[in-house]
């Protein structure tokens, strides 16, 4: 949908009324998303009241909850005590070109899961990690410095350096799972590296130097440090997901 184009957002789809509750949160976030994508819900601008969303979209106000503080947690709505929910920032609308509307509550969903799971994978690592596994998680570190030198988009890089801080775990279950989720984690690794590849050069290297914290933290044998700096990491991933224009004072609406 075109940057201010219109939407009834009364006009809920019927798959979102008859969803399970899980699955109508995530699909009021997208619609709200959508909203504030396209304009209709303008920065700085107050979202409908609770009440009248969930009138709209058919959903219970826990619900709607919900979406509001997966909206707050990405930085996208403020909350203000007795007046209700603003609009923070737009995405860029390069977001809807490299992931469909639909697709961005899973990928959100999987960057909250890996968290928690590479944090501990890369806490482990910095226990356990053998010569080779060192070896080769700075040889996909030098990867990723490979692919900004020559402006390539390095998600395979990407997906060799976090493979291989799991591997250096030496718990075959990190490696288990994280093959098993690597299809949708190279979603959101796609749509993550081609933003950045829209915006300046120094946003590569902010991504770069968290890997470089992971990778000292590793070497150190730091497993609070390789923890925290992992999931500092793939927090701030989330959060340039749905990074954009932002409002003229983020303090006040």
């Amino acid at each position: 949908m075109a940057a201010g184009a219109k939407r009834d957002v009364g006009s809920a789809p019927a798959a979102l009324r008859a969803a399970p509750e899980a699955k109508r949160s995530a699909g009021v976030y997208e619609h709200i998303l959508e909203g504030i994508v396209s304009g209709e819900f303008p920065v700085n601008e107050r979202l409908p009241a609770e009440t009248e969303l969930a009138r709209r979209l058919g959903a219970s106000r826990p619900v709607i909850r919900e979406a509001l503080a997966q909206l707050r947690e990405d930085g996208l709505i403020v909350s203000r005590q007795g007046s209700g929910s603003y609009v923070r920032r737009r995405p860029d609308d390069a977001v809807m070109r490299f992931a469909p509307i639909g697709s961005l509550s899973d990928i959100r969903r999987c960057f909250e899961f890996r968290i928690d799971l590479e944090g501990a994978a890369a806490a482990l690592a910095a226990e356990r990690w053998e010569q080779a596994d060192l070896e080769e998680i700075r040889a996909a570190f030098d990867g990723l410095e490979a692919a900004i030198r020559d402006g390539l988009l390095g998600v395979e890089a990407d997906e060799r350096f976090h493979r291989a801080v799991a591997a250096a775990a030496h718990n075959q279950y990190y490696l288990q799972v994280q093959s098993f989720l690597q299809p949708h984690i190279a979603v959101g690794m796609n749509l993550m590296r081609n933003l950045s590849l829209l915006r300046p050069q120094d946003r590569l290297r902010l991504v770069q130097d968290e890997h470089a914290a992971i990778v000292a933290a590793i070497e150190a044998r730091d497993p609070a440090g390789a923890r925290a700096a992992m999931q500092s990491h793939i927090r701030n991933a989330r959060q340039r997901m749905f990074e954009g224009t932002p409002g003229r004072d983020d303090d006040a609406p």
